[in-house]
């Protein structure tokens, strides 16, 4: 789980990122993201509807498996991004973990919100 201080906190803050952001699609999910001048941290949500999967537990699950890759490529993140995940397809639940990483680090790199070391 990411900290508390990269997490959203409120509906504006989510209103914020779908009303100014740009978007990238990959085959599973979708990241909105927009900078945010006015924090020193980037910020992560993750949003996952019932239309995905009718099992909170299921969710929940593929919600703490995105927050988990957000949280390994956290040093990569260097500006203050607003970052919104939306899943759209039920499978992110059962892929493996390195071809998670792999989808959503090509994602977050074609949004150049990660830094090239």
């Amino acid at each position: 789980m990411i900290k508390k201080q990269h997490r959203f906190h409120g509906y504006n803050s989510l209103n914020f990122v779908y009303r100014q952001g740009q978007t990238v699609r990959g085959p599973l999910s979708s990241i909105k993201y927009t900078k945010n001048p006015r924090r020193q941290h980037y910020r992560a949500a993750v949003v996952v509807s019932k239309k995905v999967h009718k099992s909170a537990v299921v969710r929940n699950r593929i919600r703490r498996r995105i927050y988990e890759v957000i949280r390994q490529l956290e040093p990569k993140i260097v500006e203050p991004y607003d970052i919104v995940i939306t899943v759209f397809h039920e499978n992110i639940a059962t892929i493996p973990s390195d071809e998670l990483h792999k989808l959503l680090y090509a994602q977050l790199s074609q949004a150049n919100i990660l830094q090239n070391k």
